[in-house]
């Protein structure tokens, strides 16, 4: 079955159809990782999102039950150059294309990507239908045209969780995974072998504004015990659960659109250590009474080189998301602490007399490198010095 993708632009791209047939809109952007293509669909912060990936061939290891972020995928439709139809790993229980299938997703195949993404790079992000039913070209841009647009949309209220739970309550959700040589003494079955978690010192509060799995695990596997509530949580109820700190996740949308969340963390701003990432910082700086703009197109994939400007390490991270804070908005008491270095635009900050910190990154990666994992060790400190 014949598809297309169509930009407001005019610009289109034919291809073959895979996955759920129809049409979907939604603003077209890029990601860079070789891998990782099922936590990329599954993360929450691509809602509203048609995605391409730039590496050629996609699907090739299928998909599992394990890698998922979330309950669900969230992309609007996906874009890719080749479909791998035949999966081939040990871990897979399915392909791709019925994956989308499941869960009622357009993709298209046969797209140079390569194309697509210089288009995007040199005109920016923008609004995209993708249809295996619409019979022009015409016809597509226009329903791309008249789509709703990513800034000013408020995505969180239909990602975020609808009552509080406790993370992993049995320890097993987070466990580190690995394939044991025959010389490890640890728990293994057919899946893999676990690494022990260790001991829950802090108890911290997560707000979910479309938190991913691994954020989760990577907080437990760095001692904490998570409580996650919904994004309209007040800074009140926080407080009465007397967490050791307060982390605000990633998500999707305009954090500029989100100042029924923005009053509320301010609120926590000095009562409890913070640690924010992804739009959780960018809300944090909506907090201190700064601004935050939309990139042209995005930080998208793993391979995104920050530095940090206290000690002029470069780390290389996975990032996702498609708007920045303004360093000239915010206030003296607070200290951007990394920059990026293809664009420098801001990717930490830290308050100089409150324990808060933040970074646009992910330091859960998934998919991505590990570079950036020891700020939930840095959080911990955070926590305990107060400072």
């Amino acid at each position: 079955m014949k598809a297309i993708l169509a930009l407001e632009d005019g610009r289109y791209f034919e291809g073959e159809s895979f996955g759920a047939p129809g049409s979907r809109t939604g603003e077209a952007c890029f990601n860079t990782s070789m891998s990782g293509y099922q936590e990329v669909l599954t993360d929450p912060s691509y809602r509203g999102q048609i995605v391409a990936m730039t590496y050629p061939m996609i699907g090739n290891y299928g998909v599992n039950n394990l890698d998922p972020e979330s309950s669900q995928p969230h992309v609007r439709g996906f874009v890719i150059e080749e479909l791998c139809g035949v999966p081939s790993n040990w871990r897979s229980t399915g392909t791709l294309d019925d994956y989308l299938r499941q869960w009622d997703i357009p993709g298209i195949q046969g797209v140079d990507t390569r194309a697509l993404t210089r288009h995007l790079r040199t005109r920016g992000a923008m609004r995209a239908v993708i249809s295996s039913e619409i019979g022009s070209v015409e016809e597509a841009v226009r329903v791309a045209a008249e789509s709703p647009p990513m800034s000013g949309s408020d995505f969180v209220k239909e990602v975020s969780t609808g009552a509080a739970y406790t993370w992993d309550p049995d320890d097993m959700e987070s466990r580190v995974w690995d394939i044991p040589s025959p010389s490890q003494n640890r728990e293994a079955g057919p899946e893999g072998a676990f690494h022990p978690l260790p001991e829950a010192r802090h108890h911290v509060v997560a707000f979910d504004f479309g938190i991913k799995r691994n954020i989760l695990r990577g907080l437990r596997q760095s001692g904490f015990r998570v409580t996650v509530v919904p994004s309209t949580t007040s800074a009140e109820e926080v407080l009465a659960r007397n967490p050791d700190g307060v982390f605000l996740s990633n998500g999707p949308g305009d954090p500029a659109a989100l100042d029924y969340i923005h009053k509320e963390v301010s609120a926590l701003i000095g009562k409890k250590p913070l640690f924010a990432i992804c739009l959780g910082h960018q809300i944090l700086g909506h907090a201190y009474g700064g601004r935050t703009f939309k990139l042209k197109f995005g930080h998208r994939g793993g391979n995104q080189p920050v530095k940090d400007l206290r000690t002029g390490k470069v780390a290389i991270t996975s990032q996702n998301h498609g708007f920045a804070i303004d360093p000239s908005s915010l206030p003296s008491n607070v200290e951007v602490t990394h920059i990026n270095l293809n664009d420098g635009t801001v990717e930490g900050m830290r308050h100089r007399e409150a324990p808060v910190l933040s970074v646009q990154y992910h330091p859960e990666a998934a998919p991505g490198p590990n570079d950036a994992k020891y700020f939930f060790a840095e959080f911990a400190k955070m926590i305990e010095t107060g400072v």
